[in-house]
């Protein structure tokens, strides 16, 4: 791992936000979990970037680009795809290892080749940008292929952060499910991955299930021309990371037990699945990568009941990362257990039993906001799954709330996109009326990015 006494690493810290107040008998508590990274490197074009100077963290760079033969439909698509990669390959740092891989029912070597990656500087980005335009469609598609070369190619460098970026324009016809979750399954905790899918030929769900797994982001361009935009975008941010393999470490006493941890902001995603013991009583939560920027979780924990006047340390957060060894270091024990590097920042969730009912019945303003958040994603993907059913008016009940959440939110982007599926005749209360004719590009984008939350206004 990268030396954290440097300056240049970001400084972690975390604040609490709930009711800590329960009436007596009360068993459930819910706390916001605000974490904040501050004082590392900044995101700017990598170009004009010097090397990573001492104690910044070495990265590597896996780009994917689906070559299988639909995206030949139409022929621009390739095409964009080529210029897209190539402006990604102009956002790399100079010293970033990379490689681009070309994607059908099998994955390819484009560059460099043999094995290895390359090291970015002006030389190789004009040798991979040159193998780029030798690049054609044709063939299947088997998303896991490319994944698992990835993996090879990234686990092959000595670096902090590993990433990847993954293009697809259809779906994974030409390897099963089962096959596309093993290799998810095999390389979470390895590297993250942002997924893009172009066009609207491609399943929503495999390319969201493909980021989610990778504690990466997701998202639909639906116009290929924005490709190169949206690449540049992604590479920026991967560049800005600082800080790979971050855990949300969560520690409870004896009796208390975890209903769930979520991340809300800056979107919504269920890690509470993704629990690995961290000795007596703790158990670590993978959030992925950061650089400069801030994320908040929802706790959410059944306490044994207590007396009036008494009260109870509920949980205790900190942060963690592994030590030397890289990702899949070392035994389970040694990732999860005392050899883990404590970052420094701590929250305490409290419990309070009281008889005032004021105080005990209030709810936490940040605890409201992202639950709401939480139900309003539900409600769009839901409510898209029933209208693609054939339940209209189940999918309008389930459009008209989310309509209604994201009004009271203030989540503005999504009501736009929601717009674009219903017809809103009254926001505060949810009234809608299914759209009859809905371009498959706007249903796409609102599944696309139903996760997608506003923050909290402080």
């Amino acid at each position: 791992m990268a030396n954290f006494a440097k300056s240049n690493v970001p400084q972690f810290s975390v604040d609490v936000y709930q009711n800590e107040y329960l009436p007596e008998g009360g068993s459930e508590v819910n706390a916001i979990v605000t974490v904040t990274a501050t004082g590392g490197g900044t995101i700017g074009s990598a170009v004009s970037a010097p090397v990573y100077p001492p104690g910044r963290p070495s990265a590597a760079v896996a780009v994917m680009v689906d070559c299988s033969g639909s995206m030949d439909y139409p022929p621009t698509k390739m095409r964009n795809a080529r210029d897209a990669t190539a402006a990604a390959i102009d956002t790399l740092r100079d010293g970033t290892a990379f490689a681009v891989i070309g994607g059908t029912h099998v994955a390819t070597e484009v560059y460099p080749g043999g094995g290895r990656l390359a090291v970015a500087d002006a030389t190789t980005r004009e040798q991979a940008k040159r193998a780029l335009r030798r690049l054609s469609a044709g063939g299947g598609t088997a998303i896991g292929t490319w994944l698992r070369l990835a993996d090879r190619l990234l686990s092959s460098a000595d670096v902090t952060i590993r990433h990847g970026i993954l293009l697809t324009d259809g779906r994974n016809e030409h390897e099963s499910p089962d096959d596309l979750r093993a290799t998810l399954d095999a390389c979470a905790g390895r590297f993250t991955c942002d997924a893009r899918g172009v066009g609207t030929d491609w399943e929503v769900k495999e390319v969201t299930g493909i980021a989610s797994a990778l504690l990466g982001t997701a998202d639909i361009v639906a116009d290929p021309a924005g490709l190169s935009a949206d690449f540049t975008g992604m590479m920026e941010t991967a560049m800005g990371k600082e800080v790979a393999d971050v855990s949300l470490r969560v520690w409870t006493p004896v009796g208390t037990t975890i209903r769930f941890v979520k991340q809300v902001a800056p979107s919504v995603a269920d890690l509470t699945d993704r629990r690995s013991e961290a000795g007596p009583r703790a158990g670590d939560y993978p959030t992925g990568s950061w650089g400069d920027e801030s994320r908040d979780y929802h706790l959410c924990l059944a306490v044994p009941p207590a007396g009036l006047g008494r009260e109870m340390l509920a949980a205790r957060i900190s942060l963690v990362v592994p030590h030397a060894g890289g990702p899949g270091g070392g035994s389970e024990a040694e990732r999860g257990g005392a050899t883990a590097h404590n970052l420094g920042a701590q929250g305490l969730v409290r419990a309070v039993w009281t008889d005032d009912m004021a105080a005990s019945t209030s709810i936490s303003p940040q605890v409201a906001h992202y639950t709401g958040q939480a139900e309003l994603a539900q409600a769009i993907q839901q409510g898209l799954d029933l209208r693609k059913a054939g339940d209209f008016d189940g999918a309008t009940a389930k459009l008209g709330r989310a309509v209604q959440l994201a009004n009271g939110s203030g989540n503005a982007d999504t009501a736009k996109l929601l717009a674009k599926v219903v017809d809103v005749v009254d926001a505060a209360t949810g009234t809608v009326r299914l759209k009859t004719r809905v371009a498959e590009a706007d249903e796409m984008t609102l599944e696309t990015r139903s996760t997608k939350t506003v923050r909290v206004k402080k």
